[in-house]
């Protein structure tokens, strides 16, 4: 097999299990109450702290009016909270409500469980890779 094609094999199996991983992940949820586009929208505000809807909406993709009307419906939940932009009268500033944030941390706590669960399958050596490769991947998105 020549590198070209090894690593173009490579590419397509290691995009593969990140998006499986990534649907399991996804699929360990706390509640169906939320949409994942609520859910998404919840974890960037746990990441990046307040926002602007129009920054929020920038960071996950979507369009402004997609976005205020997840903001309304997390808002009408309690799980997110406005208030006034410091220097802009014409924005607002939204940020985690306590709910929203203990919602936040039960969801992440339930997906790492599973993966504890997962990983405790593992013999040593292949958790040894998988702390290697998680260093790379890391390092491959930009963090």
């Amino acid at each position: 097999m020549s590198g070209d094609t090894h690593e173009r094999s490579l590419a397509s199996r290691l995009r593969l299990a990140v998006v499986r991983l990534n649907r399991r992940l996804r699929a360990q949820r706390v509640g169906d109450d939320l949409t994942l586009t609520q859910v998404a929208a919840l974890s960037t505000l746990h990441k990046c702290g307040a926002l602007t809807p129009g920054q929020l909406a920038a960071k996950e993709g979507v369009q402004p009016p997609s976005m205020t009307r997840v903001i309304a419906a997390l808002e009408e939940l309690g799980f997110v909270e406005r208030r006034p932009h410091p220097t802009d009268g014409r924005q607002a500033i939204v940020e985690l409500s306590e709910s929203g944030l203990a919602y936040v941390r039960k969801a992440i706590s339930v997906r790492e469980a599973w993966l504890d669960r997962q990983l405790a399958e593992l013999g040593d050596e292949e958790r040894e890779v998988l702390s290697k490769a998680a260093e790379i991947i890391d390092r491959m998105a930009g963090n």
